[in-house]
């Protein structure tokens, strides 16, 4: 057998484990029992340290040194491959261990203190959790890379802490010149009213999956605080959440995370347990969750159907209209929930998350002044004080777990997704038909030829550029918000 062959042998077998350890926390999060989460943290410390002696294992340097590749897939497979070797040889065992162990536990931690309103319950697993996560930093980065970088750098290869803050620097004159000319206009549209039961919303909720080519066969839609997918290949679980006073928001968050799992699921299969496997950033699987929520499922057209559907399973909603229906759905308001946020100030949202994350594994910022940092920091861009912890610091899972560099993906993902609407569009000039008929599948469809069923084939940047034929730029994105808000508001 060949370097290659006995590589991509033993790497299927870490991917195979890897989902494994992925289905686990799908489980905490979903049917776990509430006393099982300090057995379910050994657990995972367990799975990861069997991870982490496999993806530092000696044999994978000797295959990466003599493997070659063929093809442009096994190509992409080594350099993947060489990539996650060389940043796990970085991390010693015992730190990827306790970082599992603390996380675990920590997610639990954090939902009870959230559903509390107890800051002070939270801070010193936060305090521990960004110790751990400063110190991987610290090994990632070495004596040349920042802090920040090394922790961006696992959810978005390539770019940097650097070039995001120019990026938002550039968008937000524009997002808050939107803001202010639209909330200028007074009164705001009609919300909906009514009885919205949760089992009809979750009958809608499944409707509307499916007309996004979810595929029920390899997937299934749970209940969780904080709706998420997770795995990929032939099992691609969702989850979403129930409010019966707002239905919009199990919709719309079954819609987004649909588009993340129709991309793993899509992935040609070929590459199915293997390091091409899955999407191939943060950015790139956002940029699909966010077109398919908002360029295609908040859009006029399907909004139309949408409304047909919503007086078929819930009769009287309020609104009598489709035109009305419609500003509903994309109603601007300065609200505390990112997770609700209006497409106008979905991206101020994360302009704050990711300065106070970057302060606090630089060290500028103390875990104990986080909980002020935010309220100022939100009131100042806001214009609303924040009511209550979990309106404010406490309402992410994020940073529980350890996910810091994570958030800046999101405004990436929806950078992304104005640069494929806009190639989307001119492709299939007639979307706009199909959408009103409640058929996003041309949309889908291009999606996935163009970019979900390569998977981890091209880097992220070069992912994009493929699909649409151009260079990246946030001017799509804010061109869309502009007409859009302008043609809703008459702004």
């Amino acid at each position: 057998m060949s370097a290659l062959t006995d590589l991509l042998a033993f790497q299927r077998e870490t991917e195979a484990l890897a989902q494994v350890m992925g289905r686990l926390g799908w489980d905490q999060e979903t049917v776990m029992p509430k006393g099982a989460a300090e057995q379910r943290s050994d657990e995972m410390a367990a799975l990861e340290s069997v991870l982490h002696a496999r993806r530092t294992d000696p044999r994978v340097g000797e295959w990466l040194e003599k493997a070659e590749a063929t093809t442009e897939a096994e190509a992409a497979q080594l350099r993947l491959i060489r990539r996650g070797y060389e940043r796990a040889m970085k991390v010693p065992a015992d730190l990827a261990t306790a970082l599992a162990r603390t996380t675990s536990l920590a997610q639990g931690i954090w939902a009870r203190a959230r559903a509390a309103d107890d800051v002070a319950h939270f801070l010193p697993t936060l305090e521990e959790v960004v110790n751990l996560r400063r110190q991987e930093a610290a090994a990632l980065a070495g004596s040349d890379g920042t802090l920040y970088d090394a922790l961006l750098d696992d959810y978005e290869p390539g770019m940097s802490g650097d070039e995001i803050a120019a990026l938002f620097d550039r968008m937000r004159p524009r997002l808050v010149a939107l803001r202010e000319r639209v909330l200028g206009q007074g009164t705001p549209p009609k919300g909906l009213t009514g009885a919205f039961p949760e089992d009809r919303q979750l009958a809608l909720a499944h409707e509307v999956a499916g007309a996004f080519g979810y595929d029920f066969l390899h997937g299934r839609i749970d209940q969780a605080v904080h709706p998420f997918s997770s795995g990929s290949g032939k099992d691609v679980r969702i989850t979403t959440r129930v409010d019966e006073g707002e239905p919009l928001g199990c919709l719309y968050s079954t819609i987004h995370e649909v588009g993340h799992a129709t991309y793993e699921q899509n992935i040609d299969e070929a590459y199915g347990l293997t390091a091409l496997g899955q999407g191939v950033s943060m950015g790139v699987h956002e940029s699909q969750s966010r077109i398919y929520e908002n360029q295609l499922g908040r859009s006029a057209p399907f909004t139309s159907w949408l409304f047909n559907r919503m007086r078929a399973h819930f009769d009287d909603i309020g609104l009598h209209d489709q035109a009305a229906f419609h500003a509903a759905v994309n109603r601007v308001n300065a609200g505390f929930i990112r997770t609700e946020a209006d497409e106008v100030h979905y991206n101020l949202h994360i302009m704050l998350r990711f300065d106070l994350e970057r302060a606090l594994i630089s060290g500028d910022l103390a875990v104990a002044d986080l909980e002020a940092a935010w309220n100022d920091r939100f009131e100042a861009d806001f214009g609303v004080k924040v009511d209550r912890p979990s309106h404010g610091m406490l309402q992410d899972v994020h940073w529980s777990v350890g996910l810091f560099g994570y958030f800046p993906t999101y405004s990436l993902g929806n950078v992304y997704a104005g640069c494929l609407n806009e190639a989307m569009r001119r492709d299939i000039p007639d979307l706009d038909a199909h959408l009103a008929e409640g058929d996003p599948s041309p949309a889908t469809f291009w999606l996935r030829e163009r970019l979900q069923r390569h998977g981890g084939l091209r880097p992220p940047r070069e992912t994009i550029m493929e699909a649409t034929g151009g260079e990246i730029s946030e001017a799509p994105l804010l061109d869309y918000l502009d007409a859009k808000f302008a043609a809703i508001y008459g702004v």
